[in-house]
């Protein structure tokens, strides 16, 4: 498996794996992504197995805290050029065929790789209640009730923050960067 940049030759791959996995109104439509993929110049990731995209996260850098609504349209601004802020995740989604084999785990791992290499405050996303202790697993606080109203949904905020790992060596994340043609492993 390989993590990698996106490209734009990986939409149609992208809009199959969204729709095998949510529901029409929390989909992020074709015109998001193809938009996202031409203006995320650092954290729109896919992992790649044996040529085929079996997964994808992706997300602007923004200076808040905490995702934004505005990030799950066509008009996000990626602030990746300006130094600090926050990777905000709009999504984390593997195919069907691909899931509970690590690859999301891979994803955020690489994805957290990116925040430290570009010395960014953290990571920020929502989701729903089922999906806290998934986050939690992977280093993110609950930091309670989100304002979003995506999808007319109940979000939490959930933050991970790169100064968690850049004092503690013991939990120093090492994978193969995403430009990298090496397996993540």
């Amino acid at each position: 498996m390989r993590i990698r940049q996106a490209r734009l030759d990986d939409l149609d791959r992208i809009v199959e794996i969204e729709l095998e996995n949510f529901s029409v109104w929390e989909a992020i439509p074709r015109s998001v992504f193809e938009a996202h993929l031409r203006k995320i110049q650092t954290s729109f990731l896919v992992a790649e197995d044996e040529g085929r995209v079996i997964g994808y996260v992706e997300g602007p850098v923004g200076p808040q805290r905490y995702l934004q609504d505005q990030s799950f349209t066509e008009d996000i601004e990626d602030h990746s050029y300006l130094p600090g802020g926050y990777i905000s995740v709009t999504c984390l989604s593997i195919a069907k065929e691909a899931q509970a084999l690590g690859v999301g785990k891979k994803l955020l791992t690489a994805l957290k790789e990116i925040a430290l290499e570009n010395k960014r405050e953290g990571i920020n996303l929502t989701c729903h209640d089922y999906l806290i202790a998934y986050y939690e697993k992977h280093g993110f606080v609950n930091e309670g009730l989100s304002q979003s109203t995506f999808a007319g949904e109940t979000w939490y905020d959930m933050v991970w923050e790169a100064n968690t790992l850049r004092k503690s060596n013991s939990n120093h994340v090492s994978v193969a960067l995403p430009y990298s043609s090496t397996a993540c492993g």
